[in-house]
């Protein structure tokens, strides 16, 4: 299951994430500030501000999310690998990584890496 993405338009991406596993896939709690892996066919360079709206699970309210792009997996990656970006939050983002901290809680673990960008 792929997070759903919705109302993209000038580096604005509405993000519903309603699975566990799939927050947990997307994810990047090795990048410094946090980050996630938005799925997506739309058109970024590297270094783009980013501003997400984001839904965790059930929650009625939207967390808006600054962030800037820090790599491209562009389509027909080697792998099948998804095409999207990788999304640094801002430094100024901590409740989006608390909160989905809090709803990984037991889940992160040494399968990821640990390294900050």
């Amino acid at each position: 299951m792929n997070p759903k993405l919705g109302g993209v338009r000038s580096g604005i991406l509405s993000i519903t994430m309603k699975d566990k596993a799939v927050l947990y896939a997307a994810f990047m709690p090795f990048v410094k500030n946090g980050g996630l892996f938005i799925a997506t066919n739309k058109r970024f360079s590297v270094g783009d501000d980013v501003f997400l709206l984001l839904t965790l699970m059930d929650e009625p309210e939207k967390i808006p999310v600054a962030g800037k792009v820090i790599w491209l997996t562009p389509r027909g990656a080697q792998g099948n690998r998804a095409t999207g970006i990788g999304v640094q939050f801002s430094k100024k983002n901590e409740l989006a990584k608390d909160k989905i901290e809090t709803y990984l809680a037991g889940s992160l673990n040494s399968d990821k890496p640990t390294h900050t960008m």
